[in-house]
């Protein structure tokens, strides 16, 4: 069922707000706009599932709004952080609470990033197809097989969320996978600060902290232009043409025009380039941002130490059925050992799981030793 009218969109929320969760999808374009364009959005409850057209209903959907700000319904997804992003741009609400299939997958066996059809097949023992998965969601009207394959994303989403949570009440996790939710129903993990976005550069670790305070004010400008003009921000000036000025710091209009890659930029363009420039070339030393150095190479004795520490954590993620890559990563065991009063291996259910066991091991009380070609603790 598609809903493409007011009255047909109020009638399905009134009957969704009803549950104690729905699941949500959506399908959306990017590669030429720089926000993502909402092209449908697919919701399920364990009764009916339907695909809202948010182009025909565009200006008129503040009943789905209201269903995803409803506190007594949860919100289900699948890799959630693009559809948050999406329906955070276009209904000004970001959904809570919510539930995260592939976050809470990867606390039952299944390896991190999980996609879809690999959880569809893993909880509900179906096989879905993959072939509208290039269609334009944009074009309309769309066929009879888009909808329904879109509807898929919900059908069955929803009965895995059963599946999933029931095995997470079981084991005693429920609460581990809503830990990891907090964060991602925070509007600070989806709207980004114009002045960060040049850490978000390619090879901007190259650069001195005065090249630094160029590249955020050159980065911010590019953010600012191609949201105006709401095309990608590589389509204003890509990566590697922007390191390339930050370096040579340009003071003419000719100096900018040297740079291979700037000609498609108007000359008004030109002049706030040289505006920005100037604007970092001019940031006092206090006020520079800090150098974005690659992760400082361990030396061999703590490379070791991290390794022992890294097979004690696989061991406990094979026993526990939690992905390694959930638990910690290399980088995090090498903090832990400078600064475990910061680490999240000191909080919540990491703590509970492996943190004690790496206290232990780093201070001498607990050991690994390999039996029948297998690491065992000792």
């Amino acid at each position: 069922m598609i809903i493409s009218t007011e009255s047909e969109l109020a009638a399905f929320c009134a009957r969704a707000a009803a549950f104690d969760a729905v699941a949500v999808d959506t399908e959306f374009l990017r590669e030429r706009t720089f926000h993502p364009r909402l092209c449908l959005i697919q919701v399920g409850t364990p009764d009916e599932s339907v695909a809202i057209d948010p182009i025909a209903l565009e200006g008129y959907l503040d009943p789905l709004a209201q269903l995803f700000v409803n506190p007594k319904v949860l919100k289900v997804f699948h890799a959630c952080t693009q559809d948050m992003e999406v329906l955070l741009h276009t209904l000004g609400v970001l959904p809570a609470p919510i539930f995260d299939t592939q976050v809470a997958a990867a606390f039952l066996g299944e390896r991190l990033q999980i996609a879809y059809n690999g959880l569809v097949q893993a909880f509900c023992g179906v096989t879905l197809p993959k072939t509208e998965s290039l269609t334009d969601w944009s074009r309309r009207p769309l066929t009879d097989q888009q909808i329904e394959y879109a509807l898929d994303d919900v059908r069955y989403l929803i009965k895995a969320y059963g599946t999933i949570s029931e095995r997470l009440e079981t084991e005693g996790r429920l609460w581990w996978v809503l830990d990891e939710m907090r964060p991602l129903m925070e509007r600070s993990h989806y709207e980004t600060d114009r002045r960060e976005a040049y850490k978000r550069v390619k090879r901007i670790n190259s650069c001195t902290r005065k090249q630094m305070a160029i590249a955020r004010e050159l980065a911010a400008w590019r953010e600012g232009r191609a949201e105006k003009l709401d095309i990608p921000r590589k389509w204003v000036m890509s990566d590697e043409v922007l390191v390339a000025l930050v370096k040579r710091a340009p003071r003419e209009v000719a100096d900018v025009r040297s740079v291979r890659g700037t000609e498609q930029l108007a000359d008004g363009d030109v002049h706030a380039i040289l505006m920005a420039v100037d604007r970092g070339r001019r940031c006092p030393a206090d006020r520079l941002p800090p150098a974005q150095h690659a992760r400082r190479a361990l030396t061999s004795e703590l490379e070791s130490v991290v390794d022992l520490m890294y097979a004690l954590l696989r061991l406990v993620a094979e026993r526990s059925g939690v992905a390694t890559a959930m638990i910690a990563s290399r980088d995090d065991l090498a903090d832990y050992i400078d600064h475990p009063e910061r680490s999240p291996l000191r909080d919540g259910w990491r703590f509970e799981l492996v943190g004690t066991r790496l206290d232990d091991l780093l201070s001498g009380n607990m050991g690994l030793t390999v039996k029948d070609r297998r690491i065992e603790i000792l």
